[in-house]
């Protein structure tokens, strides 16, 4: 890196991402390198890369949830299984550990976000819909963390451990306030529970969105204030602040 600007493979290592992925991106005009003419080397800068991140985390993440179609991610942003999405989270934690203002939830923080993510693999395994694993980025310089699986859904996890449940809101309400057996695939519910008392103990917010309901948590205030989203998605999305 000279000058902060990174050489197209140490560009594409910074994004996750391979460098034919880029020549991509910067052939259809969806990321351009930095470059006077075609037979020069590409470069990108970090704030070009940090930008790109930014603009599209969130924006891209909702778009593939409410999509009637499905298709896999960009590679950027897709982990088809949990090994993927494993080598991914240790490189968010790799990134985070030296940052001290976030030092005292550091920990808890990527135990959130592995928790949502292992939740999606391991309460969808055999039974996805459609598209095999999950939407997952971040951005850490606006502090912001994506996942999203187009799976089942708690509603349809859930029910069938609660028979009675009758739709998105009640098994959103369960999933984040009831404590069930532990036997799988009720460990969903138990999980994200965890991460509510997380919440509510450390500066870190949630929107977390499955089926037709969603709902918002923060440190100074857990209430499950449930509504019906005017965008309904086929699995779950959860939007981590920080």
């Amino acid at each position: 890196m000279i000058n902060n600007q990174l050489k197209i493979k140490e560009a594409a290592n910074y994004l996750g991402v391979s460098i034919d992925t880029l020549r991509r991106w910067d052939d259809n005009g969806k990321l351009k390198s930095l470059r006077v003419s075609r037979g020069d080397h590409r470069y990108y800068n970090l704030a070009q890369l940090d930008e790109f991140l930014t603009s599209t985390c969130v924006m891209l993440a909702t778009k593939w949830a409410v999509s009637l179609i499905g298709k896999n991610p960009d590679d950027i942003f897709y982990c088809s299984d949990s090994s993927v999405f494993q080598g991914r989270l240790y490189k968010l934690r790799t990134a985070l550990s030296t940052d001290k203002e976030i030092e005292s939830v550091f920990s808890l923080l990527i135990s959130v976000v592995g928790e949502i993510g292992d939740n999606s693999f391991g309460h969808n395994l055999g039974n996805w819909p459609d598209v095999i694993g999950i939407f997952f980025a971040y951005d850490i310089k606006n502090r912001v963390i994506v996942l999203a699986d187009r799976g089942q859904g708690l509603f349809k996890t859930l029910k069938r451990v609660k028979p009675e449940l009758k739709n998105d809101s009640e098994a959103l309400n369960v999933a984040f306030s009831e404590i069930l057996s532990g036997r799988a695939p009720e460990s969903r519910g138990n999980g994200l529970k965890y991460v509510r008392n997380v919440i509510g103990k450390n500066p870190i917010s949630l929107f977390f969105q499955s089926g037709e309901a969603e709902l918002s948590l923060n440190q100074n205030n857990l209430l499950l204030k449930i509504k019906k989203t005017k965008k309904p998605i086929r699995g779950c999305l959860a939007i981590i602040k920080f």
